[in-house]
């Protein structure tokens, strides 16, 4: 189970630190404890990383409470442990080596694929969207009475790598069983069922963001990170309207760039 509560002594209220612990408790600092121990195995936490995992599909609210007693106990908010990020990495390699197959690549170019994904889905836009949405939480969603206290990177990171999962989970395994034989076909159902799928997996990275900035107690104003489904969801009627197979688009971009 995921533990929930306890607050720290060396904590307000609302999880923010003292200007003593605050001092030691610097970005560098965080960095440098969170790469060393991606360097020692056996200081990972996989099972609970796996829990996690678990958790962002059952009840992604609980795993946004460990957060919070994270900052209460460890005096931060994003994760110190980077097994999770470990656990998802092995996911992405083995869903794109799935992905190659499906789409009847040979080595090379499934290799291409996955440094494609690795370092450009995964990574690249990653870093941007956690950069993007610090940058917004901590300029327009900070209440007013709360401005000793920010949005960390860290956390905006961890926040893209838990809504990151469910997609990558959707897109890159479940999808796999129905691309050649359902959804790359020219009929309705084939584009219906590809749509239905990043729809989806689309619509649960905005719930799982929407969670992790509203778990912060001193921003406001998070449910207008629920507005982009309205979008989704006009795109989507859009597409089926109109025939389009994000699947295949997506297919037929991979196969272009792997060449």
């Amino acid at each position: 189970m995921l533990p929930t509560t306890l607050v720290s002594p060396g904590s307000h209220g609302n999880g923010a630190l003292g200007p003593r612990d605050a001092a030691r408790h610097t970005a560098g600092a965080k960095r440098y404890k969170y790469l060393r121990r991606l360097l020692h195995v056996r200081q990972m936490d996989f099972e609970f990383a796996l829990w996690q995992m678990l958790y962002l599909f059952t009840s992604p609210q609980r795993v946004y409470r460990n957060f919070h007693y994270r900052k209460q106990t460890k005096d931060q908010w994003a994760r110190d442990d980077p097994a999770f990020l470990v656990l998802l990495s092995i996911w992405l390699c083995a869903s794109t080596v799935g992905f190659g197959f499906v789409l009847d690549m040979g080595f090379f170019e499934t290799i291409k694929l996955l440094l494609w994904v690795v370092f450009i889905d995964c990574v690249g836009v990653g870093l941007l969207i956690a950069t993007l949405m610090w940058f917004i939480s901590n300029k327009y969603l900070v209440k007013q009475q709360n401005r000793d206290y920010d949005v960390e990177w860290g956390y905006a990171f961890d926040v893209h790598l838990n809504a990151f999962y469910p997609l990558l989970v959707i897109l890159h395994f479940i999808q796999l069983f129905f691309i050649n034989y359902v959804i790359i076909s020219d009929s309705v159902v084939g584009y219906f069922v590809g749509n239905t799928l990043w729809l989806i997996a689309i619509g649960y990275y905005i719930y799982v963001t929407f969670l992790g900035y509203s778990a912060l107690p001193f921003l406001k104003n998070t449910a207008i990170l629920l507005y982009p489904f309205a979008i989704l969801i006009l795109l989507y009627l859009i597409s089926l309207a109109c025939g389009w197979n994000f699947t295949k688009m997506l297919c037929s971009f991979y196969k272009y760039r792997v060449k």
